[in-house]
């Protein structure tokens, strides 16, 4: 197996791994909003760290899950074109979405996100409401405002390789033992 080969299955595992496990998150969603519900009505009773809890939850959900679409090829793509393509046209159309658009998004999301992510640790921020949720939950919550784009990026890197090597065998008739 080739260097690249091995990059990929790192990559993909990789974020297959973190797709699978944010996943479960949903399921806290639920459980945490229906506890939520039962502790307001029947003893009137609301913890807000419980509630702060769902939103992270979601926005984890979202900005984990990503590089998981991406790999699983599930991420919304306007596929006016693309569909009806030969492997070697998608590849060079997924080579150029990485190159142009995935990666300087990627940049420009963790960019702007570090000072951001940085004050909160700085400032040992906690939750805004009494009884929210305590340092350091909301600085590690925020982090993953920076850990989203490298996934996302390493998941293009897998995505560049790969569509490489679609290309490489393309124009050769047998795979590529170099890629």
């Amino acid at each position: 197996m080739s260097t690249s080969s091995r990059l990929v299955a790192g990559i993909d595992a990789l974020n297959r791994t973190i797709g699978a496990s944010v996943a479960w998150l949903t399921l806290g969603m639920v459980l945490f909003t229906f506890a939520i519900v039962v502790l307001r009505y029947a003893f009137d009773v609301g913890p807000i760290w419980m509630q702060e809890s769902v939103t992270w939850m979601h926005a984890a959900v979202f900005m984990l899950g990503g590089a998981y679409a991406l790999q699983r090829d599930e991420h919304v793509r306007v596929d006016i074109f693309y569909r009806g393509m030969t492997p070697a046209g998608r590849a060079g159309i997924d080579i150029a979405g990485v190159l142009l658009f995935l990666f300087p998004l990627c940049a420009f999301i963790f960019y702007e996100s570090f000072d951001y992510v940085a004050a909160s640790w700085s400032i040992r921020e906690g939750g805004r409401d009494a009884g929210g949720l305590p340092y350091p939950m909301i600085p590690l919550l925020k982090s993953v405002l920076l850990l989203m784009p490298l996934l996302v990026a390493l998941q293009g890197v897998s995505l560049l390789l790969t569509s490489l090597r679609t290309l490489r065998e393309d124009r050769s008739g047998a795979p590529d033992p170099g890629l």
